[in-house]
C-alpha cells in the first residue's frame, strides 16, 4: 500500500528547528559555524548540531522522492517534480515545502544544484534541477 512518507507538516517543524534561534543571533551576525544555504527563494542558516541531528529523517524524506533525483538512478531532475514520492503519493502542492527539502538535503551535502542560478531561467519553470547523492 503506498503511503506519505513525507510529511509536509513534520518536515516543516524539522527545518524550522534547525534554523538559528533569535537568542542564538548577537547584533544580527550569521553565528560561527553556521551553514548558510542558498533556496531557489530564500537563503537560510541552519545550526550545525541541530541540522545534523535531523540527517537520518532528512535522508529518509529525500529517498522518498522519485528515482529520476537520485544520482545512481536518474541522475538529477526539476524542482518542479519534487512534489511527489516515488511512489506516485503527492506529499505537498507548495513550492516552499519542496524547497525547505532540498535545503536541508544541500546543508547536509546530499543534494546538489546541477546548474548555476544564472542559467535556471532557461530550465522549465525557470527553476534548477537537483540531484540527491547520499552515500
Amino acid at each position: 500500500m503506498n503511503k506519505i512518507i513525507i510529511d509536509s507538516e513534520q518536515l516543516d517543524a524539522t527545518f524550522r528547528d534547525c534554523l538559528f534561534k533569535d537568542n542564538e543571533i548577537t547584533n544580527g551576525e550569521i553565528p560561527e559555524g553556521a551553514i548558510i544555504v542558498e533556496g531557489i527563494v530564500n537563503k537560510f542558516g541552519f545550526h550545525p548540531v541541530r541540522l545534523t541531528d535531523k540527517k537520518q529523517v532528512v535522508y529518509e524524506w529525500l529517498n522518498a522522492l522519485p528515482h529520476q533525483f537520485h544520482k545512481n538512478s536518474g541522475g538529477g531532475w526539476s524542482f518542479l517534480n519534487a512534489c511527489q514520492q516515488e511512489n506516485g503519493i503527492h506529499w505537498t502542492g507548495f513550492h516552499r515545502s519542496m524547497e525547505q527539502l532540498f535545503c536541508l538535503g544541500i546543508g547536509l551535502g546530499a543534494v546538489k544544484c546541477q546548474l548555476p542560478r544564472e542559467v535556471w531561467k532557461a530550465l522549465p519553470g525557470g527553476v534548477p534541477y537537483y540531484v540527491i547523492d547520499i552515500a
